[in-house]
């Protein structure tokens, strides 16, 4: 599983570290996709294989379906992870996420997140003040 905060630095040649803990759990190739909330999702290949399955299910007689699966399957990629635990961002996804140069990799059970860090600290305050609220709600339909 895949969980944690941590924050990494994107190199001047789009290489991005992944902590160490993540990296057996990834393998050796992974999918980057455009994300919510103007992140990036990172999946291993098994996981990302599960998601497009379920995105190829949706109905195509839809507008926001359809919309749905070229958001994520036109923005994905594979990436190999090189030997000392890199991964390279493309431009296009650098540029979705508004990466800078400080990067919040975040582990979210099957995926790593990868956040600006500003942005991620801003997501983050708001949703900590809201962490009740939304235990209230997820308790109304049984999760919690």
């Amino acid at each position: 599983m895949l969980i944690g905060e941590y924050i990494h630095t994107l190199d001047p040649k789009k290489r991005l570290a992944l902590p160490s803990k993540f990296r057996k759990e990834l393998g050796k190739k992974v999918v980057i996709t455009r994300g919510l909330d103007n992140c990036l999702f990172v999946y291993p290949l098994k996981a990302w294989q599960k998601v497009s399955e379920k995105i190829a299910l949706l109905p195509m007689g839809q507008a926001d379906t359809r919309g749905f699966g070229r958001f994520m399957l036109a923005g994905a990629v594979e990436s190999d992870i090189d030997s000392i635990g890199r991964i390279l961002v493309p431009d296009f996804l650098k540029t979705f996420a508004g990466f800078q140069t400080s990067v919040a990799v975040i582990g979210v059970h099957d995926r790593v997140e990868l956040w600006d860090e500003k942005v991620w600290g801003a997501y983050k305050e708001r949703i900590e003040k809201q962490a009740d609220a939304l235990a209230e709600k997820l308790g109304e339909v049984g999760i919690l």
